[in-house]
Order: C-alpha cells, then sequence, then structure tokens
C-alpha cells in the first residue's frame, strides 16, 4: 500500500500529517502527488469527498518549502482559486493544518469580509493565497496584491467556476500570471467546456481519473420520492424525525426558499439554520460552526453556499428543489459519505422537475431508485409551469454582454440591484422548487 512518506514528501510535512485522520493516500491522492512534485501541468477528475485538497495542497507546499526567503512585499507565490467562500474557509483550514511547524504563510481573501483587513494580510506577501475570483480582481485594482512572482495556480471545483459565471474573471486574473507556471485543475464533473478551459492554461498536462466524471461516492445511497410540491415540508419532516440526533443538509433551489424552509422546521422543533448568498460572511461562519459542532441539525442551503462544506458527520442529504444543472446533483450528494463514511440521498420530485431528474439520471447513466409516489405521467408534467430553462443547459452571458460574472462568493450580504430572485408561485411551499436560475449578469 502506498504511504505518504514513500511518495517523497517532505518531513516538515510528514509530521504535520501525523496530527489529522490522513494516514494513507485515497487514490487520487496517490494518483495527482508524484507529478505535481515532478512540476508538470495536471488535470485531476474524482468525486466530491475524496481527498482533492491534499491531492494538490500537499505536493505543492512540499515544493514551496524548499524556497527558504519571503515572497516579497504584496507578493505571492501560489494561488488556489475557488468558486466560493466555504470552499475557499475549507481549504485555507487544510492548509493551515499541512503547513504547521513551517514558516509557509497562508492567506485567505474572499467578499463579505473587509477589504482593508485582507490588504493589510497582504503587505508582506502570502506563500499561498486562496481566493475567490471576484475579491482577487477588487485587491489587484487597487494595487494590494501582485501575482507577478505567481509560479503555481490552482484552479478547484473548475466545472462549477463556469456553471457560476467566472470564465471571465478567470481570464482577467490569468493576464497577471506569468506564463511560466505550473497549473492544476481539479473538477468533480467533466462538462464540455472544462476541456477548453484545459487547453488554454495548462500545457501537456498530465490527466488523472479515479472515477468516470459525474460519477458520485459509491457509500452513498440514492433515492427518489415523487410528490407534489405542497406535500414536500411534511415529507421532509416525516425523514427528519425518522433519524433524530443524525446531521442532516437540505438543498433548497432559491435563498427565498432556504429561508421560508428553515424557519417552518424551525417551528417545527428541529435545530435548524440557512446559509445563501444574501447572508454575510459572518452570517454564514458563524452558522457553519454550529453546525459542525452538533449545535444545528438540519442546516438549508443553496447549492452555491453549500459548495465547499466539508463536514464527516452529514450523514443525510435531501434535494427539497431538484437542481437545475445535472452536474450538482453530483456535488451536493458529495456533501455526505466524506473520508469514507456512508450517506444516504433522497430526492423530492414535483411533476415540474420530472425534467432535471431526466437530465440527472441521464448523467449518472441510470435510474434513481424509487422510494415512494410514481413517475408523474407525461400529461401531469406537461401541464406543470417550466421554473426555468431546460434541465441541464448551463447558464452563460447571452451574446454581446459585457458585464463581468455574477460573483456569488464575494457579494458582502445583498445582491445586485435587480437580482434578487422572486419565490416561485406555481405552487407555494416551504423553499418549494420554481424560481428561475439567474444567468451569470
Amino acid at each position: 500500500m502506498t504511504t505518504f512518506e514513500a511518495l517523497g514528501l517532505s518531513p516538515k510535512i510528514l509530521k504535520a500529517l501525523e496530527k489529522t485522520q490522513l494516514k494513507t493516500p485515497t487514490p487520487i491522492q496517490a494518483q495527482s502527488i508524484p507529478p505535481i512534485m515532478a512540476g508538470k501541468d495536471l488535470m485531476g477528475l474524482a468525486q466530491t469527498g475524496t481527498g482533492k485538497t491534499a491531492a494538490f495542497g500537499l505536493p505543492l507546499l512540499h515544493r514551496l518549502l524548499d524556497i527558504g526567503h519571503p515572497p516579497g512585499p504584496k507578493n505571492i507565490r501560489a494561488l488556489i482559486l475557488v468558486p466560493t467562500r466555504e470552499l475557499a474557509t475549507q481549504i485555507r483550514e487544510n492548509f493551515l493544518t499541512f503547513t504547521q511547524g513551517t514558516a509557509v504563510k497562508v492567506v485567505m481573501v474572499v467578499g463579505g469580509a473587509s477589504v482593508n483587513r485582507q490588504a493589510l494580510s497582504l503587505v508582506k506577501g502570502a506563500d499561498v493565497l486562496v481566493a475567490t475570483p471576484g475579491r482577487l480582481i477588487d485587491l489587484i485594482e487597487r494595487g494590494d496584491v501582485s501575482l507577478e512572482k505567481c509560479a503555481y495556480l490552482v484552479l478547484d471545483e473548475a466545472d462549477h467556476m463556469l456553471d457560476m459565471g467566472f470564465i471571465h474573471a478567470l481570464r482577467r486574473i490569468a493576464k497577471h500570471i506569468p506564463l511560466r507556471r505550473q497549473t492544476l485543475m481539479f473538477s468533480a464533473t467533466m462538462p464540455k467546456d472544462i476541456d477548453e478551459i484545459a487547453a488554454t492554461y495548462l500545457r501537456d498536462p498530465v490527466r488523472v481519473q479515479v472515477a468516470p466524471p459525474g460519477k458520485p461516492v459509491d457509500k452513498v445511497s440514492q433515492g427518489v420520492h415523487f410528490i407534489p410540491n405542497g406535500d414536500k415540508a411534511r415529507l421532509l419532516e416525516s425523514y427528519l424525525q425518522k433519524h433524530p440526533g443524525e446531521q442532516a443538509l437540505v438543498f433548497s433551489r432559491t435563498k427565498h426558499g432556504a429561508d421560508k424552509l428553515a424557519k417552518v422546521l424551525a417551528g417545527w422543533g428541529f435545530k435548524v439554520g440557512a446559509i445563501h448568498g444574501n447572508r454575510s460572511q459572518n452570517q454564514r461562519d458563524r452558522i457553519l460552526t454550529e453546525f459542525k459542532a452538533g449545535e444545528v441539525d438540519v442546516l438549508v442551503a443553496t447549492d452555491v453556499a453549500a459548495r465547499g462544506i466539508d463536514i464527516p458527520t452529514v450523514r443525510h442529504v435531501y434535494n427539497y428543489d431538484m437542481p437545475n444543472v445535472p452536474e450538482n446533483y453530483v456535488h451536493r450528494i458529495g456533501r455526505t459519505a466524506r473520508a469514507g463514511a456512508e450517506g444516504t440521498s433522497i430526492s423530492f420530485c414535483a411533476p415540474a422537475e420530472m425534467g432535471e431528474l431526466q437530465a440527472i439520471e441521464k448523467l449518472l447513466k441510470k435510474p434513481l431508485p424509487v422510494l415512494g409516489g410514481a413517475p408523474w405521467a407525461a400529461d401531469i408534467v406537461a401541464a406543470a409551469p417550466r421554473p426555468g430553462p431546460k434541465p441541464g443547459r448551463r447558464p452563460g452571458p447571452k451574446p454581446g454582454a459585457s458585464a463581468g460574472p455574477r460573483r456569488p462568493g464575494n457579494a458582502p450580504g445583498k445582491p445586485a440591484p435587480g437580482t434578487a430572485a422572486k419565490p416561485a408561485a406555481r405552487q407555494r411551499s416551504p423553499g418549494g422548487a420554481g424560481a428561475p436560475r439567474r444567468r451569470p449578469s
């Protein structure tokens, strides 16, 4: 069996790993670490929850340890770009663990926090900068950070960056990074646009794939329950009551729906919290801390806010609303069965969501087991008003649009004027599916 020591990692990193639960490399780690340590560009495809952060983090830190001198004022050596604040926080925490006992400096910059405070943290430079694209562009334009000496670029959750419209921000940032660099890209799914990004930013990359793209973690038990929108809340209540004391993550399509559902569940006696793009960074951090500590049993979240949540105690994922983009289903259910544990995922499918379900099953290449109800008849589906774009359609900017990407990971608590999602009107229920998905503006 391969060990971290056999992979040739620095003794300082091996010592830090002794204090973690990482004992032997996962497949993505065992296959990625050697080529990254050798200086190769790499395209990594692996399911959510398989250890991608350590797969790029450990060899990257190994290379940084050999430098031996500070990066210089406002300069950084390695940039890790991520789509959301929560994922940035998770990566920063992992890197702080990996760098214990070393002089490596790790800094995080995300929206929703003081830009001036973040600028101060970069005055003396940093070895590793973990950033969401929008806030990084803000700091670059202010002259608070320089990427001229950045020799390493990591794009984590690249598929979700595409889905959120960050491709324009990526192009702006890449112009400031030297062409002579090592670039690493990791993704859980493989939409067609990923190949274009890989061809643009990676040079003769090593390709590492430990599972078919879009394949969920094997230890997640999946199923679907066919139910009208108006009955979803009570069905969720019954499922939650079957597993008292076990933590659950519930996905709502809209911010309004997440808040409304959380309020209903709290009224029924559940210890519940809600996170989404309209919550401030302090609010999101507080709720996640309470969830990790077991003070909250049920967390209601939107796709944007939930990306990057790594809480091993989550045993159940409920898709209260079916995701518009089928790849998001893989990311959602990857929030459970972390680090080899087991978990369950149950999706609630209303008549108007049959298209979303079919797109998910096409991606999985198999039908989801039916746990309740029966697939909706064609006439019922036809009569249900469609909530938004066709299932599986990846939204993008309108032709000719010049505006930059929408910045879910960088908004300081309130949506931009005119972008607030309106609640669906077709079947009103707490957090009901149906709000149209906005294009990146």
